[in-house]
């Protein structure tokens, strides 16, 4: 496998942001694709995506574009869009992917309607690509401030897997390979949707004690959700599963811990979510993973009580009581 020298990487968000900036200093060259004129601007000329991740000044070789072509050539690709717009954001650039061009899947959820993963889109937008996904606890500001932070790269092919991890490591950012795409993406997914649930209970008061039976009992219906559809309960163990659980269910700092503590203090979701330009991606992702929990017979109660109070079928503590009554059982 060649070396990587060069990385495009699609999506001029916090996320799309931090991880353009953890690539120059593994000692990359980054074009950064944003579709917001304001974006590119922003990062170019004062070197700050003043939108997405103010007060956060970039290395000045990070240059932002609106254009698709110029990613063109590039060695490997980060795709950073949100997960709602994975389709037509690879759909837009796949007439400029070459083929078996590396596509490392960085955003995180279910896509509605279809119920795909990441991987699965882009296996139908651009088929001759080579899917890897990159998932883990990081918070954008964490990560491009250069704090320390580790992450699961999945790619099953171990060669290209290695050299991506070789490409993006750096002073404090430690990816680790598996091969798991889809324990790797499952877990991502499924986490911000329990993040959801983790700050209506902080909302509600409800206590340390509740937070931490709702991780563990979060993390179970997210191993079975993996291992039914293919993946390994030991990679949802793993960084890119129980390491990110951890986290988002851990700090407002998360959007989706954000958006369930103002659910949990009694403010609508149309409320919770105004005026935040940053996607909290399990708002969209609980519907999906309760379809296809369903489909595929998987017990979810704690996703199912998310996707039935955003979609305004119960109230929160309608979901509380129901969890709470759920038959007596054994733990595994």
């Amino acid at each position: 496998m060649t070396d990587l020298k060069s990385v495009g990487v699609i999506g001029g968000g916090a996320w799309g942001t931090a991880l353009a900036q953890a690539c120059v200093r593994a000692g990359l060259t980054v074009t950064l694709q944003a579709r917001e004129p304001e974006v590119v601007e922003s990062i170019n000329a004062r070197h700050e995506n003043e939108a997405f991740l103010p007060g956060v000044k970039l290395d000045t070789s990070v240059r932002a574009t609106a254009d698709f072509a110029d990613l063109a050539g590039l060695d490997f690709i980060l795709a950073v869009p949100p997960a709602q717009h994975m389709r037509s954001t690879l759909t837009a650039f796949a007439p400029h992917a070459r083929a078996g061009l590396p596509v490392v899947l960085c955003s995180k959820g279910v896509e509605r309607g279809s119920l795909k993963l990441m991987a699965d889109v882009l296996a139908e937008t651009i088929p001759d690509a080579r899917a890897a996904v990159l998932s883990g606890p990081s918070f954008a500001a964490d990560v491009s401030r250069g704090l320390p932070t580790a992450v699961t790269l999945a790619c099953p092919d171990r060669a290209l897997g290695e050299a991506l991890v070789q490409a993006v490591a750096g002073p404090a950012f430690r990816p680790y390979w598996a091969d798991d795409l889809v324990g790797a993406e499952v877990g991502g997914a499924i986490k911000n949707v329990l993040a959801i649930a983790c700050g209506m209970s902080e909302g509600r008061g409800l206590g340390r004690s509740a937070h931490a039976a709702l991780i563990t009992r979060g993390f179970a219906e997210m191993t079975r959700l993996g291992v039914a559809l293919g993946g390994r309960a030991e990679t949802v163990a793993g960084l890119c599963g129980l390491g990110d659980l951890v986290l988002t269910c851990s700090s407002p700092q998360s959007r989706n811990m954000s958006v369930g503590l103002a659910l949990g203090q009694g403010l609508t979701l149309y409320q919770a979510l105004e005026g935040k330009r940053s996607v909290a991606e399990g708002v969209d992702s609980a519907p999906a993973v309760r379809q296809l929990a369903a489909r595929l017979g998987v017990e979810t109660p704690i996703c199912e009580a998310v996707a039935a109070i955003l979609a305004g079928e119960i109230a929160v503590d309608e979901a509380i009581d129901g969890l709470l009554n759920r038959p007596l059982k054994a733990e595994r």
